[in-house]
């Protein structure tokens, strides 16, 4: 696409840069300019070759707008693969090709993860119908994906998890995402006819227990499931 766009750019650069030259070069030469004016032949030619310049002009501006509309279309087709339809952040396909680009490797040393689990969806729905339970989840994407901008990657993984990965991970980053995490649903809740209640699990440099990026984040959905029980949190 990208090599694409700059042939084109350069083709019409050198189209109007022809043009301008030729149309300078006769307004210059009078003897050129006459010859166009009396000799029909020449004037035929002439003609012809600006004939050639402007189809070639149209021809360039049709592909550029082709081209913009293949990139809207693959754009469109993109956020269709790989975000989630009701939420808007990386859906499971878009988790899988994340985790994807750390398998048949060791584990990176600064890699981290947090698995974040929405524990009382089955409420919600109870309570405010599923549209509502819909709302629930599209309320905490935005809490998510507002505190990981730029943090680190999440996505949904699947009905009512959500799965943060982070590159140079330290215990203080995750220290600070879970925190704000936790500040974004306290205000959110003060808000809702049902309050927001999930919980967390994180794994980060776990030693020998842990070799793989997928033994990463299978601990830390296991440390979310155990800490859904006891340590449930109702902001």
């Amino acid at each position: 696409m990208k090599k694409f766009d700059t042939v084109k750019t350069v083709q019409l650069v050198l189209t109007i840069l022809l043009a301008c030259t030729a149309l300078i070069t006769i307004l210059r030469d009078t003897e050129l300019y006459s010859m166009i004016a009396v000799n029909p032949h020449v004037r035929l030619l002439a003609f012809v070759l600006w004939i050639v310049l402007g189809l070639s002009f149209l021809f360039l501006l049709y592909d550029f707008n082709s081209y913009s509309d293949l990139k809207r279309e693959n754009l469109e087709l993109d956020h269709a693969v790989y975000s989630d339809a009701l939420t808007g952040i990386a859906n499971r396909y878009s988790v899988d090709v994340y985790i994807g680009k750390f398998m048949n490797q060791p584990l990176p040393e600064d890699i981290g993860c947090v698995t974040i689990e929405i524990t009382n969806l089955s409420e919600i729905n109870a309570k405010l119908g599923h549209e509502g339970g819909d709302g629930a989840i599209q309320i905490f994407s935005d809490i998510l994906r507002t505190v990981a901008n730029g943090v680190c990657f999440i996505g949904r993984n699947g009905g009512n998890k959500f799965l943060a990965i982070f590159r140079k991970c330290s215990e203080t980053r995750l220290e600070k995402f879970c925190a704000s995490v936790e500040a974004q649903v306290q205000a959110r809740n003060e808000l809702l006819e049902v309050p927001l209640r999930y919980s967390a699990g994180r794994a980060f440099h776990e030693g020998d227990a842990v070799h793989t990026i997928t033994e990463l984040v299978a601990l830390s959905d296991r440390r979310a499931w155990q800490n859904s029980g006891h340590m449930q949190n109702q902001i």
